[in-house]
């Protein structure tokens, strides 16, 4: 099992959180000693050839400037691209390389719920995605060849955009840092920095470990879906014993209060706010099909995780792309898992949610009856 990092450099993690997380950015020269990337120019291009990959190709010079094509592409696709300036995006590359997924355990001082995927980038010279901005914290660690990174001015969504092409790229960039960085160099960048990475020479090769921000708007929008699905017909704004008004066509601060207080009131209790926000924040980067396991297959599980405890233990291994989070009250814990929620102990919480490989040496009917269900669906694997 990866440990997460204690010190970026010479840097502790307190430090970095305390003056540099979400404030400024850092450059943190050799974060990697002798860094090399568990996946091939080749074998990026090969994911990029999978249908159910996200991947992009970004041509600053194409059939109109900055041109985006998505993928899946074809080995032809890539014979055709010019000598320089593109560059070939493929998103969650962790989902589908376990030594990449490897990569994020480093990364675990921050809350794993906070963590959402690494994308790898590869660029012939000139190649770049152009200078933007990000709404969320980045990683941007350098794999193989050289980049060169302009950091420059605060952007927010009124910064002027080019116009007319499909990516949001800033029509000013104000450089005001610039450095190279070599395999196993590290730039961390914080939300809405404009920068600018372009490749020097061919073989550049960047991961980018992104970190989930979800927008208020995104927040509020499935909270509210949640309240109102536990709401009935019956359930209706009343005004017994209102005051008597002067005038009938005023909403009287008597109204408000009441309408403030029942959409307040949605909020205040904790528990029902602790589920649904960890139900919210384990959804699937990638929408799945909705699948539940059969009883029958889950009691057959059951049996065999019954056989691995008496023979010593139970080894489990997290599927890459099941996203794990736990909350604990006074005596027990909720698990959750791509949405779903389970009751749990405290201990055995801590232990599912902290490790992405663990051995189990004891558990309650309930629990195991938690990690066959998860089997099933794939969540977790029996290693």
């Amino acid at each position: 099992m990866t440990q997460p990092l204690t010190h970026l450099g010479d840097m502790p993690i307190e430090v970095f959180i305390r003056d540099y997380w979400q404030k400024k950015p850092l450059l943190i020269r050799q974060a990697f000693h002798n860094f090399e990337s568990p996946v091939s120019a080749d074998e990026l291009a090969g994911l990029a050839l999978e249908g159910d990959i996200e991947s992009r190709l970004i041509l600053e010079e194409g059939k109109k400037p900055w041109e985006l094509r998505c993928g899946p592409f074809t080995e032809s696709d890539f014979s055709q691209l010019p000598k320089n300036k593109w560059t070939l995006l493929v998103q969650a590359v962790d989902h589908y390389v376990p030594q990449v997924a490897d990569i994020l355990d480093y990364f675990r001082f921050i809350p794993s719920w906070r963590l959402d995927d690494i994308m790898i980038s590869y660029a012939v010279d000139g190649g770049s995605v152009g200078p933007h901005y990000d709404q969320y914290d980045v990683f941007l660690l350098q794999a193989e060849g050289q980049r060169r990174w302009q950091l420059g001015q605060p952007c927010s969504h009124a910064s002027p955009k080019i116009e007319g092409i499909d990516l949001h790229i800033l029509q000013q960039f104000e450089a005001q840092q610039e450095w190279i960085l070599e395999p196993g160099d590290m730039l961390y960048i914080p939300p809405q920095l404009a920068h600018w990475g372009t490749a020097i020479g061919d073989e550049c090769m960047t991961y980018s470990i992104g970190f989930r921000a979800p927008s208020h708007a995104e927040l509020l929008n499935d909270f509210v879906q949640e309240q109102m699905s536990q709401l009935s017909e019956d359930q209706r704004f009343s005004d017994a014993g209102f005051t008597p008004q002067n005038n009938s066509g005023e909403i009287s601060a008597q109204t408000i209060d009441k309408i403030s207080t029942l959409l307040t009131s949605a909020a205040q209790d904790k528990e029902q706010l602790k589920t649904w926000f960890g139900q919210f924040i384990t959804q699937p980067k990638y929408a799945e099909e909705n699948e539940s396991a059969q009883q029958a297959d889950i009691q057959e599980t059951l049996e065999e995780l019954h056989q691995h405890l008496a023979d010593g233990a139970i080894s489990i291994e997290r599927d890459p792309t099941s996203r794990f989070a736990f909350s604990s009250g006074a005596q027990t814990a909720q698990v959750f898992v791509s949405g779903l929620t389970f009751e749990t102990s405290i201990a055995f919480a801590t232990n599912l949610c902290g490790q992405r490989e663990l051995i189990i040496s004891n558990a309650t009917e309930d629990e195991l009856l938690c990690l066959a269900e998860l089997i099933e669906l794939g969540h977790i694997g029996l290693a």
